[in-house]
């Protein structure tokens, strides 16, 4: 479907289809809050009332799972409490997510947790959410943050514990190759992999592939542009988006998002903002439908 077809309509994040995480159905267009309160490059935080009307808003359009983490925070304020404190009570049907790992030392830089730590990760995570557990929690893996924090069966291991205990529903794993799933898999269920990966950025096309054959969620993250200043899209593919684009009368973003969808009923779709505009066009591109000549075109990028 073009999105100039669906302009009587405001479409909604249930456009995708769905998929379930563990016992948990969400819709496939999701939310990532990492850019809520803005980036800690950006000259100024984003107004507060921008972010809680973002969330807002995005429920309102059928999101149902929102990705997050204690760790993105800014000086004067936090994903989770912006979260929090925008959508409690919380819907029945949302699903959060959060990732443990890496954490904020006393001086402002990430470092990586031991297994014994991410206990206190999850129930810290619980605690600025307002919950009495996680739906969702990833094991950040990889970034060489994790070297001499142990292994990926420890931490796993740990995680595993607290699924048992209660106090999370569902684990996933995050920035891992095909073989740490596979050990991932030997420890626990596994519901979903989060990965770098994206219409330009194909390193990962063979783990999306076996997410799909496994029945395991793969949740793209950067699957729009860049996370980092310099680090916006290439020129690569920038004329097959563009036609792309121009026949649904969309936005090169957009139809991003419609390929990654489109790469399996598996892949979610977690883009993040802090612009209300941009909330509802990236929740529209759940109704963009490629052709299959589109899908191919796009595949051929790389």
């Amino acid at each position: 479907m073009a999105i100039t077809d669906i302009h009587t309509t405001t479409p909604t994040a249930d456009a995708a289809g769905t998929w379930r995480l563990g016992d948990m159905t969400v819709n496939r267009l999701g939310f990532g809050a990492m850019r809520l309160a803005g980036m800690p490059w950006d000259p100024k935080p984003r107004p507060r009332q921008d972010a809680i009307a973002v969330l807002r808003r995005a429920v309102e359009l059928g999101v149902n799972h929102i990705d997050t983490a204690a760790f993105y925070v800014l000086p004067t304020r936090s994903a989770n409490e912006l979260i929090s404190t925008a959508l409690q009570p919380y819907p029945d049907e949302l699903v959060l997510t959060t990732k443990v790992g890496p954490e904020m030392n006393r001086d402002g830089h990430l470092e990586y947790a031991r297994p014994e730590r991410l206990r206190a990760q999850v129930e810290e995570n619980i605690r600025q959410l307002g919950r009495d557990h996680m739906d969702v929690v990833n094991l950040r893996w990889g970034g060489g943050m994790d070297k001499e924090s142990g292994s990926l069966a420890d931490h796993l291991g740990a995680l595993a514990e607290l699924r048992e205990a209660g106090l999370v529903r569902e684990l996933g794993v995050s920035n891992v190759t095909s073989d740490q799933l596979d050990e991932a898999r030997s420890i626990a269920p596994i519901v979903c992999v989060q990965n770098r990966y994206g219409l330009t950025d194909r390193a990962d096309d063979a783990i999306v592939d076996r997410c799909g054959e496994l029945g395991i969620a793969f949740v793209p993250f950067f699957a729009v542009a860049g996370a980092f200043p310099g680090q916006d899209q290439p020129e690569t593919g920038r004329a097959e988006l563009a036609s792309v684009a121009k026949a649904h009368g969309a936005t090169a973003a957009q139809v991003r998002l419609a390929w990654s969808l489109g790469r399996g009923g598996h892949v979610l779709a977690i883009p993040g903002t802090g612009s209300p505009a941009h909330l509802e066009q990236n929740v529209a591109a759940a109704a963009l439908e490629l052709t299959d000549d589109e899908q191919a075109l796009l595949d051929a990028v790389c």
